[in-house]
């Protein structure tokens, strides 16, 4: 079984060559919105990474360049460069650069590039979801058929639109569309809305950051029914599994665990497509040589 983490945040420390956003250089922590589970305050490397991975069996990660740092994807490219059979990327992308629609045309030809990572968690994202600003945005992904992974919790509603108009785009809502700052009971009263969109083939779910959504410890027993109805709506083929590593209230182990052994309504086929086959066909990244 080939193992793939849809999602690893890998990042340096601000220094002036590769500066970091103004409103980012005060904190050292990263934190998606208020009551979320921090990230870890330390940069991460490619090495530290891949060994990780190593020591758990998991065979190649999806880098996705955390937000704070801002759009420049020049780590997570460099860190594909050097191991190009254990890392890929979907990319940050600034929609309102002035140079962003011809960037897109040449987005895939990159090397290591698999596609875009969107976050509209915070005013200043979510503000194009309430318009058709970024009509040409979907338009034009879905022509170069380049996949997206989106951050929309609770904006759930305003995916529907989109995969309708575009049927060839291919969307990838990250962290089962859940809010950050909400565990248990709580974090998933909207799972309905989640569900609704499997009706739509061109939409599937990353089952990534798991453990941050609930307070008990590994096996993470609470979250069991909610995962199988998203199992039930979804199908194995729509479905990721990703860590969102340096955010995890568990170690690495238990994280990839949970799926390789907890969830006892997974067979041995439903893991092989939870675990990597799904990331690498919805993402065309071609097995190693």
């Amino acid at each position: 079984m080939l193992i793939t983490d849809s999602q690893v945040h890998l990042w340096e420390a601000h220094r002036e060559d590769r500066a970091w956003p103004q409103e980012s250089r005060a904190s050292r922590v990263f934190v998606a919105t208020e009551g979320s589970r921090p990230h870890r305050a330390e940069p991460l490397g490619a090495e530290e990474m891949l060994a990780t991975m190593d020591a758990a069996g998991v065979d190649r990660a999806i880098i996705v360049p955390p937000s704070p740092v801002g759009d420049d994807n020049l780590t997570a490219l460099e860190a594909a460069a050097r191991y190009p059979t254990r890392f890929a990327i979907m990319g940050r992308f600034n929609i309102e650069a002035p140079d962003a629609r011809s960037r897109l045309d040449s987005w895939l030809s990159q090397p290591g590039m698999l596609g875009i990572r969107l976050t509209f968690h915070k005013p200043q994202w979510s503000r194009w979801l309430e318009d058709e600003s970024l009509e040409w945005f979907w338009s034009g992904c879905e022509r170069l058929s380049i996949p997206l992974m989106i951050f929309v919790p609770g904006l759930l509603g305003k995916v529907p639109a989109i995969a309708q108009r575009h049927p060839g785009l291919k969307l990838i809502l990250d962290h089962m569309g859940r809010c950050s700052e909400l565990r248990d009971a709580a974090c998933f009263a909207d799972l309905d809305e989640l569900l609704a969109l499997a009706r739509y083939a061109n939409v599937a779910v990353k089952t990534s950051a798991v453990p941050c959504y609930t307070t008990e410890t590994y096996p993470f027993a609470n979250l069991t029914p909610y995962l199988r109805r998203i199992y039930d709506a979804f199908g194995p083929r729509r479905l990721m599994w990703g860590s969102d590593w340096t955010r995890l209230p568990c170690t690495y182990d238990e994280c990839i665990n949970h799926f390789r052994f907890a969830l006892d309504f997974l067979g041995d086929g439903d893991k092989e497509w939870i675990l990597g086959k799904t990331a690498n066909e919805w993402l065309a990244w071609r097995h190693p040589v």
